[in-house]
């Protein structure tokens, strides 16, 4: 406050220094808002706004915000050391040019005598600090009553005070030189001359100055603002003395600040104020009063940065962001003071006297600071945004306005001050985000982004209108059912694949009575779904249900999972047979280490003698309920076989292959490729195919053909189909004479015979009554060995999957047949689609 106002004026004349004090107070007025808002949220603890920010931003944010937060104290304090050696130099060290000292001038000054000056005084602020808050809020008070003595009488010599000239030593190549400064006491002319700016050199570093760099350097004199949240820990009552002691540090500064600039552009002419940041002692009434209040201010400043640094690393060394590292921080003496992070910090300090002068570090401090005040002002935002009901600040004197403009003018200012600075600061900042976002270890604070999360997908929720649906925006939604995560691993992968950016939820049914258990079952369950979904690392939902039994449970899932126009269109379940099912979780990669613990939550796998959960005629009956609710179906036959990695891995040539069967093969008197479940077949297929994983695979159709029929007419066909819906797949035509014949000759003769019912020709609506008894077991599997003649074998096949009958009777026989046409093919999904879902419009 003493030394730099001086600079301040000097340099940039009394208009530009009111308009740095406005842009840095407005600034610091925007941030102690949010700081006294977020203060008066709740509890503080030890980290003042460290503790502000990972609390309302989680322990990324808080983690790399709190490191750049003690890197800023940390310069800060060196900063105010280095000060007060110019300080001490100035008023003790032999002048320029003289070997040997007189009177009081008796300090050697050179680099090295400098930093041993600048050690002794950093050791002297760290025993204070050593001892504790207590005595250091002593000496605090203590020292602002020396400050408060010295400003009266500087007030007082601006008006006492006769025109004097000050001679001022300079350094030079020569030696030294001699310039005189004047104090003319209260003069218009000298008013005038000052008003302007007049940047020049810094006889302390020898830099040129400019609006950025003064601005850094009187930046740091405002940045004690933190302090006081800085010693939330040791305080009694922080969020009461936080708002109130902060609000009226900020009012008072501003006031002296404006203040002393004035009285200095009215008294002062601009070499003096220039060559000489040490004039008030000169034209002080009581001149060594002045010299102690600014050695006072001086290493108060400091020592409050060194305790805050302290108090920040131990708050980091608590919250374990940064393991072992840290751990050395947490060791704190038999009163609780963290002595450990307090020597820690002034050894950190010690290395950054070693830049030497005090303006050389003033930019690199300013930036500091201005990224932790954007961030509590950011903070704060969030928090405001985010509508959390428990966000009840008592401080009530902001709204959001003040925190976006907070974080405009931290980044403008930093940006303006130094902009390789400030983009190292926050290249910086981002490296330790993802540091602690992969490494550190989750907390239990709550995370903001979850509430701004939910609070944007609400609002968009209610946007998504199920009325406004388009064909050209269709995007499977699926809902997987899992009996048992342990045998479905590698099926919950591939239907990650196949969903397309669209819902998948992942179902299970709970066989359970909730009228005779004490509590829900389901809530235990949750947290090992979830830890599956994010070790399996794919992208779903997790729905459990409650029902007394499997078809139960999964109409209800189907009525409810989803939400608003997210809701599942597609269900997939795993094929009804007699297989014995395999522990796939065990072998998968997420779950091999022998710290994860995850799987073993999980019911060990149905033996193969054990009784199913289900019989025959309820699989069936889910395949027909979701029909009727007009959901695609997908039953999904030895996924758990495919080994993905493998397939996609293997050599390039020839690429892995997708199977397309577009017919149905159990109807073979009413083979179609352009109705709307062949469209929905190829449209998964392709989805399949657009997924990153699957890229390399290539889809090959094949064109079932007679004899007597034009087959490259229908090649020509098809492949305009293909065209028309811009997918790239290779046609395939396959002579099935020797496998329809064999249904011709056992049920009905040669395609010239009766024909076809309306409703039989109208898949859509048809519920043929009697093609489960039409269709020979013969047929069956010669269409099955038809199938596995393609060569080569595929990576997985996609088979048209037929209507349930409408007779309930007739479900044993449905499900024999599919058992049969899949048998022995490997993996293989077969799909029923009753919704249109391809568009050739733009």
């Amino acid at each position: 406050l003493l030394s730099s106002v001086g600079f301040v004026v000097g340099h940039a004349g009394l208009y530009q220094a009111l308009a740095m004090f406005a842009v840095a107070y407005f600034i610091i007025g925007m941030t102690v808002l949010s700081v006294c808002a977020i203060a008066t949220n709740g509890a503080l603890d030890a980290g003042g706004a460290y503790y502000m920010i990972s609390r309302a931003l989680g322990p990324e944010f808080g983690g790399s915000i709190g490191i750049m937060f003690f890197l800023a104290n940390v310069c800060g304090s060196a900063l105010y050391v280095l000060g007060l050696v110019e300080a001490v130099v100035d008023s003790f060290g032999i002048p320029p040019g003289q070997k040997a000292g007189t009177g009081v001038h008796v300090l050697p000054q050179s680099y090295w005598y400098e930093l041993l000056y600048g050690t002794v005084l950093l050791a002297l602020c760290l025993l204070v600090c050593l001892v504790g808050a207590s005595i250091y809020a002593k000496a605090t008070f203590l020292i602002f009553l020396i400050v408060m003595g010295v400003l009266g009488t500087i007030l007082i010599s601006f008006f006492a005070t006769r025109p004097i000239g000050v001679p001022i030593r300079l350094p030079s190549s020569n030696g030294s030189e001699t310039e005189n400064g004047n104090f003319t006491g209260f003069s218009l002319a000298t008013l005038r001359d000052n008003l302007g700016g007049g940047y020049k050199v810094d006889y302390t570093t020898g830099q040129m100055m400019s609006f950025s760099s003064v601005f850094a350097v009187m930046f740091n004199g405002c940045t004690g603002i933190m302090a006081g949240s800085n010693m939330s820990g040791d305080l009694k009552r922080p969020s009461y003395s936080i708002p109130r002691g902060t609000i009226s540090a900020v009012l008072f500064t501003y006031l002296v600040y404006n203040l002393l600039a004035f009285l200095m552009c009215a008294t002062c002419n601009r070499t003096l104020l220039q060559k000489d940041y040490g004039f008030l002692r000169d034209i002080s009434i009581f001149p060594p009063l002045v010299t102690v209040g600014i050695y006072a201010a001086t290493l108060s400043a400091a020592m409050s940065n060194l305790i805050g640094a302290s108090r920040i690393l131990y708050a980091l060394a608590r919250d374990d962001l940064f393991g072992r590292a840290l751990a050395l921080a947490k060791k704190t003496s038999a009163s609780g003071n963290p002595v450990m992070a307090v020597i820690l910090s002034w050894l950190v300090v010690q290395l950054v006297l070693f830049s030497g002068k005090l303006n050389t570090i003033a930019g690199v401090v300013t930036t500091f600071f201005l990224l932790v005040y954007a961030t509590v002002n950011l903070a704060c935002l969030a928090l405001e945004w985010a509508s959390a009901p428990n966000f009840r600040p008592t401080f009530r004197y902001f709204t959001w306005h003040t925190c976006l403009l907070g974080i405009a003018g931290c980044c403008i200012m930093m940006f303006l001050i130094s902009p390789v600075s400030a983009s190292a600061s926050l290249g910086f900042l981002l490296l330790l985000l993802l540091a602690l976002h992969y490494l550190s270890p989750s907390s239990t604070w709550g995370y903001i982004s979850q509430a701004l999360i939910f609070h944007q997908v609400r609002k968009y929720l209610l946007m998504l209108d199920v009325r406004k649906d388009h064909v050209k925006f269709w995007r499977p939604q699926m809902l997987l059912m899992v009996q048992n995560p342990r045998g479905s691993a590698r099926l919950i992968d591939f239907v990650n694949d196949l969903k397309k950016s669209g819902l998948y939820v992942l179902g299970h049914v709970e066989l359970q009575d909730l009228d005779t258990l004490p509590s829900d079952p389901l809530q235990p369950q949750q947290d090992s779904w979830l830890s599956l979904v994010d070790k399996l690392n794919v992208k779903a939902f997790v729905s459990l249900t409650l029902a007394p039994s499997v078809r139960h449970g999964v109409r209800q899932l189907l009525f409810t999972s989803g939400l608003g126009g997210m809701r599942p269109n597609t269900l997939v379940l795993g094929f009804y047979d007699d297989e014995a099912p395999q522990d796939s979780l065990a072998q998968n990669p997420a779950f091999t280490s022998a710290r994860e613990e995850v799987p073993l939550s999980f019911p060990p796998l149905r033996a193969p003698t054990a009784p199913k959960l289900l019989s025959p005629r309820e699989y069936v009956g889910i395949v027909a309920d979701a029909l009727k609710m007009l959901r695609n179906v997908l039953l999904a036959r030895q996924l758990e076989s495919l080994d993905k990695a493998w397939e996609l891995r293997r050599a390039a040539s020839p690429p892995p292959t997708i199977h397309v069967w577009p017919v149905n093969l159990l109807r073979p008197d009413s083979a179609r490729y352009a109705d709307t479940c062949s469209l929905f077949l190829l449209q998964m297929a392709c989805v399949l195919n657009m997924a990153r994983a699957w890229r390399r695979a290539r889809l090959r159709l094949f064109l079932c053909v007679e004899a007597g029929t034009m087959p490259h007419a229908q090649e020509e066909k098809l492949r305009q189909l293909l065209k028309d819906l811009r997918i790239q797949a290779q046609i395939q035509l396959v002579p099935w004479d020797t496998v329809t014949c064999l249904h011709w000759q056992t049920h009905r003769g040669p395609p010239g015979g009766p024909a076809l019912t309306r409703e039989e020709e109208e898949e859509g609506t048809v519920n043929f009554p009697a093609n489960a008894t039409q269709v020979s077991d013969e047929y069956i599997c010669a269409a099955n060995k038809l199938i596995l003649e393609q060569s080569p074998a595929p990576a997985v096949r996609f088979l048209y999957l037929p209507r349930p009958p409408a007779d309930t009777s007739l479900y044993p026989v449905y499900l024999h047949q599919l058992e049969l046409l899949t048998r022995g093919l490997g993996p293989t999904v077969l799909v029923h689609g009753v919704s249109a879902v391809t568009s050739t419009q733009l």
